[in-house]
C-alpha cells in the first residue's frame, strides 16, 4: 500500500486538491464580480464540480502511467472516453434538475480547454526532460 501511495495516489490526491480549490475560487470570485453573493446552485453544484474534478484526474492518471510511446496519440486516447464519462455525468444530472440548453456546450469547451492545455505543459515537459537526458 505505501508503494501505492508514493507511486501515484499521493500525486492524485495532491492534483485533486489543488484542481478542486483552484476550480472553487476561481467559480466563487466570478460570481461575487457578478454580484452574486451565493452560489444559486449550492451544494450540488460543489459536487458536481468535484466530481469533474475527479474524472480529469483520472485522465491525468492515466496519460501518465499509459504504456503508449506517442504522446499526443496517448492524450487522444484517454480525452475521448473521458469526456464521454463527462458527458454521461452531465446527462446524469439532468434528472436531478433541468440542464441550461448549453450544458454541452459549456463542458466541452471548458474540458477540451484545460485538458488542451494540460497537455501542451506535459508535452513541453516531457521535451525538457527529454532533452536534460539527452546531454547526459
Amino acid at each position: 500500500m505505501k508503494s501505492m501511495w508514493n507511486n501515484w495516489l499521493k500525486q492524485a490526491v495532491f492534483v485533486y486538491s489543488v484542481l478542486y480549490t483552484f476550480a472553487t475560487i476561481l467559480n466563487s470570485v466570478l460570481y461575487l464580480l457578478k454580484g452574486h453573493y451565493e452560489d444559486p446552485n449550492g451544494n450540488w453544484h460543489e459536487l458536481d464540480r468535484a466530481i469533474i474534478v475527479f474524472i480529469i484526474v483520472i485522465a491525468y492518471i492515466l496519460v501518465k502511467n499509459l504504456k503508449i510511446n506517442n504522446y499526443w496519440v496517448k492524450t487522444f486516447v484517454v480525452y475521448i472516453p473521458t469526456l464521454i464519462l463527462v458527458f454521461v455525468y452531465i446527462w446524469l444530472t439532468g434528472f436531478r434538475e433541468a440542464l441550461a440548453s448549453s450544458a454541452y456546450r459549456d463542458i466541452f469547451i471548458n474540458y477540451t480547454t484545460g485538458y488542451l492545455a494540460v497537455s501542451i505543459i506535459g508535452w513541453i515537459k516531457n521535451r525538457i526532460k527529454n532533452r536534460s537526458l539527452d546531454r547526459k
